[in-house]
């Protein structure tokens, strides 16, 4: 169902379906997104992100961005465009040590928060949050405290998705400088997109090291101490999780879904799947 609603604190929410390419657009309000059919890929400067039902991504204040359709069927796309004072009040109620809580809220200056743009993963509590919030509002909700406390939870998982993505894997890297730190993560994230946006075609460890401006040797190090997975192992989840969405959502056939995924053996990914979900392509489909 499509709708554009503007809460009174300027929160917007957003359901549409899109079947073309968009032009140029520019993100006035931080603003989470997802695709819960189909796939859209979203241009960032040189940066080409395509996002699917299993990830989501957030655009910041001032973001330039385009997007065009990369999927077979139309896509269902909903975000939420959060009000600058929403999330700076947020993002101070959060952080703020609970001993200060009944301090001046006005006594010191804000500074608007920076989030990373990049590609989450769309899993728990906050795909259970934004399923249920848009079931409400496909249901003609108008309650416009029972939608706000919608995305208080909204922006409380983000925020739990944001510490383990970008703080904890940036705690996990084995440098002494937190600058350091910071831009080694910054280039594996452009490692993990490449990947999360390429999966089905056939990537090299040395297009990945160009692509995300890091050695094939520091790639391999680095990536495997964030992710916890090799670049290879983590190529091989996306396929599997792509893999499952295609065969809960469309009529391919398993030998079409090994194609799409980027895997080359039809065996080798009936294997791989079965090994990692305890049941084979066939029988995921008859029950999903």
């Amino acid at each position: 169902m499509d709708y554009f609603k503007t809460l009174r604190n300027n929160n917007k929410i957003c359901s549409r379906t899109i079947s073309e390419d968009h032009s140029r657009l520019f993100c006035s309000d931080f603003s989470i997104r997802f695709v819960l059919s189909g796939s859209e890929a979203y241009n960032l400067g040189r940066r080409n992100l395509s996002i699917y039902p299993d990830s989501f991504i957030v655009l910041n204040k001032g973001a330039q961005y385009s997007t065009n359709v990369v999927s077979d069927i139309p896509v269902q796309s909903f975000s939420i465009n959060f009000d600058q004072k929403y999330v700076d009040d947020f993002v101070d109620g959060w952080r703020i040590d609970d001993n200060k809580l009944l301090s001046d809220v006005g006594s010191e200056s804000k500074q608007s928060f920076e989030f990373k743009e990049t590609i989450y993963p769309f899993q728990g509590d906050i795909m259970y949050n934004i399923f249920h919030l848009k079931n409400q509002l496909d249901n003609g909700l108008k309650d416009e405290m029972l939608i706000n406390e919608y995305l208080h939870h909204c922006l409380i998982n983000y925020f739990r998705i944001y510490d383990e993505e970008i703080l904890m894997k940036a705690e996990k890297l084995n440098f002494l400088s937190p600058i350091t730190k910071t831009e080694i993560l910054r280039r594996l994230n452009l490692a993990k997109e490449y990947l999360c946006s390429n999966y089905n075609q056939n990537i090299s460890l040395d297009e990945l090291a160009k692509y995300s401006g890091l050695s094939i040797t520091h790639l391999l190090r680095t990536f495997k101490q964030a992710f916890n997975l090799s670049p290879h192992q983590y190529l091989t989840a996306i396929r599997l999780r792509r893999a499952r969405l295609l065969l809960k959502s469309t009529d391919y056939s398993i030998n079409e879904v090994v194609s799409l995924v980027g895997f080359e053996c039809p065996s080798s990914f009936i294997r791989l799947f079965r090994t990692n979900y305890n049941i084979t392509p066939l029988k995921y489909r008859q029950i999903a």
